[in-house]
């Protein structure tokens, strides 16, 4: 006999369980394997096992019908990267791609520690900063722009454009209905900047413009695509260095253990963005009847997978509360999705923030953080501000 689904009225796009939805998420895993939001109309699959497995069956759980909780975006996002699925998926993604290959990556690392040296010097010159504003935002403004090859004009959008995608991505609330004027404008703006010789030639942008242009992609599709490329890029990657800063400050020892031996640097991150995981969750569509851990998620149901939960799952981790740099299982989080859907530009962030670590590992002894101000978003666990001083090396 299948078992009955649990439900809950919990409400994970509550100011309150925004803010702080740890225990909202322990409550509903320890419900079942899937619990149904009569709210929303949608499963919440939490266990990191059942995320792993929902992860890796895009047949079962498909994008292509589209991974927000409302139709107006997913319907506007058709044809992208994250709304698709395999081939026209593999195809497009293999586009994407070429420049977010580790090999690619490789190139611009010199330059990403130069520019992570040089921002840590100022701020320990500075003394007193946001970490949000100083820190973690400046580095990918200082890096992403250039590598799409975008003009000067717009550069000045890009966080509220990035923060509005996301923003978009949960159930058309308020703070999604806020945001379809930002977003309207970034479609417009895109659908301009994505005409030949706007973007400076060799760029990424550019040779996805060429590549529509030789027919390998739709040209209706441009603004979509290069929105791939840039909204990813940046309030993610902003969220884990933001946690990143937080995190480290307030865990001394941790950073001890960094600076003793610089070689966790990769891991620390990986630790970093299990423990406050960037992206909270994103929806499927479920196109057959499909058995997790024994619960039956029926044909055209959608599913929420909660990738912030999964990566504090009980049943996975040892102490999933303590933030941990050495933890021996911290590179099997779900902070950048998993599967063929695993985000494109994870190699990006990563080399972002390894070369930002690298830089305080070697410049700073302590960091001092205050208090982070949360940010109400839809999808993004970010900290709106947050009071930090680092102190040099002796």
């Amino acid at each position: 006999m299948t078992p009955t689904i649990p439900r809950s009225d919990i409400d994970l796009w509550s100011e309150e369980v925004i803010q702080a939805p740890y225990a909202a998420y322990r409550e509903l895993r320890d419900l079942g394997p899937a619990v149904w939001l009569e709210r929303y109309q949608v499963y919440a699959v939490t266990r990191y096992d059942d995320v792993y497995e929902a992860l890796h069956d895009h047949d079962a759980f498909a994008s292509g019908a589209g991974v927000a909780l409302n139709e107006r975006l997913n319907q506007k996002m058709k044809g992208s990267a994250l709304v698709s699925d395999p081939p026209y998926h593999d195809h497009v993604r293999g586009v994407m791609g070429g420049p977010l290959t580790p090999k690619a990556l490789r190139a611009h690392r010199e330059d990403f520690q130069r520019l992570a040296d040089d921002l840590i010097d100022r701020l320990l010159e500075r003394g007193d900063f946001d970490a949000v504003v100083d820190f973690a935002q400046l580095f990918p403004l200082s890096v992403v722009p250039d590598l799409l090859g975008w003009p000067t004009e717009g550069r000045e959008n890009f966080l509220a454009w990035a923060s509005a995608g996301f923003n978009a991505l949960g159930p058309m609330n308020e703070r999604a209905e806020a945001d379809i004027p930002v977003l309207a404008g970034m479609w417009a703006f895109m659908a301009e900047i994505v005409q030949p010789g706007r973007l400076r030639a060799g760029s990424w942008g550019d040779d996805l413009v060429a590549a529509a242009q030789a027919g390998t992609v739709s040209k209706q599709l441009l603004p979509a695509l290069i929105g791939d490329y840039l909204v990813p890029s940046l309030d993610t990657t902003v969220s884990s260095l933001t946690s990143a800063m937080l995190l480290l400050g307030r865990h001394p020892e941790q950073w001890r253990a960094v600076r003793e031996d610089p070689a966790l640097i990769p891991n620390a991150l990986n630790e970093v963005i299990r423990l406050e995981t960037p992206i909270r969750a994103l929806a499927r569509t479920v196109t057959r009847d499909r058995e997790l851990s024994g619960t039956v998620l029926p044909a055209g149901s959608r599913a929420l997978i909660v990738y912030a939960s999964a990566n504090r799952d009980e049943r996975h981790w040892d102490e999933p509360e303590t933030f941990d740099v050495t933890r021996a299982n911290a590179n099997t989080h779900v902070g950048f999705g998993h599967g063929i859907h695993g985000c494109v530009g994870q190699g990006l962030a990563r080399l972002e923030g390894h070369a930002l670590l690298t830089a305080l590992a070697e410049k700073v002894e302590t960091i001092d953080v205050g208090q982070p101000e949360y940010r109400v978003h839809n999808t993004i666990r970010a900290i709106t501000t947050l009071p930090a001083t680092l102190k040099a090396s002796t």
